[in-house]
C-alpha cells in the first residue's frame, strides 16, 4: 500500500519525569547556630499528556516521534524553597483518539471531546523536605523523601473517526461516489476494486442550514473479520458512527445474501455494531429498470429502511438523506 498521510495508529514509547528530593537541610544564621529544619519539597515530575485537538484529523505527526521523555522535577532546597515542577508534554491528537497499554492491549482512556486533557503518564512526584517531619519529639529530622520515578512504558494511540452515518459496503458498491456527490469530500474514484485505502469524511447538508458527517470506509469483503482485505483495518471507524448506511449494487447477484455478509462481517469484529441503527442503499439504479426495482424491493428486509439510489443521476439522493436524517433523530 502507497504511503498515506492518513496515519490511525502509532505505538510510542513514554516517560515521566522524576520527582525531586527534598532538601535534608537546617537553618543557620550568624545568631542562630541551631535551627529547626527548612528543607523543601522536591517538585514533580513532568506528565504527558493527550490533549483533543479539532484541528488534528490524522496521528501522522506521532509517526517518527517514538520516544518522549518529559522533564524531571528539581530537587528542593534550604530556606523551604520548593523544587520547580518538571515540564509537562502535551500531545496534540485528533478527537476521538484511543489510548492504550501497548502490553496488555487494555483502554486507557479515550478522548471524545474537543479541548479534552487527559494524563497518559503521570509525573513522579516530588519528595517532602525535612521540614515535612518536624515533631515535639524529633525536632530536627536529619532526612528527607527521594522523589518518586517517573513512569514509562510502550503506549498505543488509536483513531476513530466521529461520523454521524458510517457507509458500509463491498469494494466499488459507490460509496465512494455517492461521498463526492453529497458532500464536497473528493475521494479517488475508479471502477476497480479498493478504490479507497483511507477514510475519507464529508459533511451533507440538509435543510435550514443543517448538516451531518459522513464517513467512508474501503470496501469490507467476506472474511474481513479474520484479516482479509484492507477494509478490517478501518472497522473501527464505524464504531463511534450513529447510523450505518449499508450501500450493495444493484448489480449484485444475491442482494439479501450480500447484506447478510456484511452483517456478519461486522457482528464477528463488534457485536455491538448491531445494535446501531441501519439503512440499506441499492446503489447503481440507473443501470437496471423499475420493473427489476420492483422485483428486487420484495427481496430486501422488511424492517430495515431502503432507498433505491443513483449518484450520476442523482435519483434518490433526496430521500436517502430524509432517510439517515429521521435515523439520526430517533
Amino acid at each position: 500500500m502507497p504511503d498515506s498521510n492518513f496515519i490511525d495508529y502509532v505505538k510510542i514509547f513514554c516517560h515521566s519525569g522524576h520527582g525531586g528530593a527534598g532538601s535534608m537541610h537546617l537553618y543557620r544564621a550568624k545568631y542562630v547556630p541551631k535551627g529547626g529544619p527548612d528543607g523543601g519539597d522536591g517538585g514533580r515530575g513532568g506528565h504527558i499528556i493527550l490533549k483533543a485537538d479539532p484541528q488534528f484529523w490524522t496521528l501522522i505527526h506521532l509517526k517518527y516521534r517514538k520516544h518522549i521523555k518529559a522533564d524531571d522535577g528539581e530537587s528542593g532546597s534550604g530556606g523551604l524553597r520548593h523544587g520547580k515542577n518538571g515540564e509537562d508534554i502535551i500531545l496534540q491528537v485528533p478527537v476521538g483518539t484511543v489510548a492504550k497499554d501497548a502490553e496488555t492491549g487494555e483502554v486507557l482512556f479515550e478522548l471524545v471531546e474537543p479541548g479534552e486533557e487527559r494524563i497518559l503518564c503521570p509525573g513522579g512526584r516530588g519528595g517532602l523536605g525535612n521540614n515535612n517531619f518536624k515533631t515535639a519529639t524529633n525536632q530536627t529530622p536529619r532526612y528527607a523523601q527521594p522523589g518518586e520515578e517517573g513512569v514509562e512504558g510502550w503506549y498505543i494511540l488509536e483513531l476513530k473517526l466521529l461520523a454521524d452515518v458510517g457507509l458500509v459496503g463491498f469494494p466499488n458498491a459507490g460509496k465512494s461516489t455517492l461521498l463526492s456527490t453529497i458532500t464536497s469530500a473528493k475521494p479517488k474514484i475508479a471502477s476497480y476494486a479498493f478504490t479507497t485505502l483511507e477514510p475519507n469524511l464529508g459533511i451533507v447538508s440538509y435543510y435550514d442550514d443543517q448538516s451531518f458527517v459522513m464517513a467512508d470506509i474501503p470496501g469490507i469483503i467476506e472474511g474481513a473479520h479474520e484479516g482479509r482485505g484492507i477494509g478490517i483495518r478501518f472497522l473501527r471507524h464505524i464504531e463511534r458512527n450513529s447510523v450505518l448506511l449499508f450501500m450493495i449494487s444493484a448489480l449484485e447477484e444475491d442482494i439479501p445474501g450480500a447484506y447478510k455478509t456484511l452483517l456478519n462481517e461486522l457482528e464477528m469484529y463488534n457485536p455491538e455494531l448491531l445494535d446501531k441503527d441501519r439503512v440499506l442503499a441499492i446503489t447503481k439504479c440507473d443501470l437496471i429498470d423499475r420493473d427489476i426495482e420492483k422485483d428486487l424491493e420484495k427481496s430486501l428486509p422488511k424492517d430495515l429502511p431502503h432507498v433505491f439510489i443513483s449518484s450520476l443521476t442523482q435519483e434518490g439522493l433526496k430521500e436517502l438523506k430524509d432517510a439517515l436524517w429521521q435515523a439520526l433523530h430517533k
